[in-house]
């Protein structure tokens, strides 16, 4: 079995393969990883991934550091299951290309969008000859509400629950609407420019924010929260010789 540890920048997930599929999801903070030990207690995990997208505390490294299987650290110098067309892989986030290596796993051969749906929202191409492109960068649903609150002089912090209408009808249903609508079109606007390049494109959508889309945006998108988990599984799998 494989320790998965994926540390982003609100918590950390944490989970168990088996034969490249998860049997056990665990959260838990991402300062200090204080559920590692019973995991490995609990299950015969024999190598170890983790990656972050922040700077760890001590007590994080420490947890790290007492792991009792190899532990790979990806970088931009680790291999990979796909070419990375970056022009500088050593800034790319080890969640991106993640992502888009899970994708691969999941549709190989495929032209692939990957939207992940956190904290930030990023999309990723991936091409049918397993090309990495690149990708964007977009403020994700909470840094939009916080955002329209923090650099304005009245409008309220509005939660992301609530009242959802086509136009908002009051200050709380506008800000929701255009925030949750907004980031609709945009992954909606996404799709649509790059199906002219890529008529048969395959979009996975993950992470902590779910979106509904139009029936013919609809039929192309996968949602599967567990992406970047599978695609660090992956590239464990694929670094075996390595660690």
């Amino acid at each position: 079995m494989n320790l998965i540890i994926d540390i982003g920048n609100t918590a950390a997930k944490v989970a168990v393969f088996d034969r490249g599929e998860p049997v056990a999801l665990f959260r838990t903070s991402n300062r200090t990883l204080e559920c590692l030990p019973e995991v490995c207690r609990s299950y015969p995990v024999r190598q170890a991934v983790a990656a972050s997208v922040i700077d760890l505390q001590p007590e994080a490294e420490a947890r790290l550091a007492e792991l009792p299987v190899p532990l790979l650290r990806p970088d931009g110098h680790t291999p990979l299951p796909v070419t990375v067309k970056y022009e500088t892989p050593q800034t790319l986030g080890i969640d991106r290309i993640a992502a888009v290596v899970g994708a691969q796993t999941c549709a190989p051969g495929r032209d692939v969008l990957v939207v992940d749906a956190g904290t930030c929202i990023t999309y990723e191409l991936l091409d049918a000859q397993g090309c990495y492109w690149g990708g964007n960068i977009s403020p994700g649903m909470q840094m939009r509400l916080k955002a329209l609150h923090a650099f304005t002089g009245r409008l309220p912090l509005v939660e992301a629950e609530g009242r959802l209408l086509p136009m908002g009808c009051d200050t709380e249903s506008a800000i929701r609407a255009g925030v949750v609508q907004g980031i609709k079109y945009e992954i909606e606007g996404y799709i649509r420019s790059l199906k002219h390049k890529y008529p048969q494109l395959l979009v996975f959508l993950t992470g902590g924010d779910s979106f509904s889309f139009d029936t013919n945006v609809k039929s192309i998108i996968f949602a599967d929260k567990f992406l970047v988990l599978k695609g660090l599984n992956r590239i464990l799998e694929y670094n075996n010789d390595r660690i």
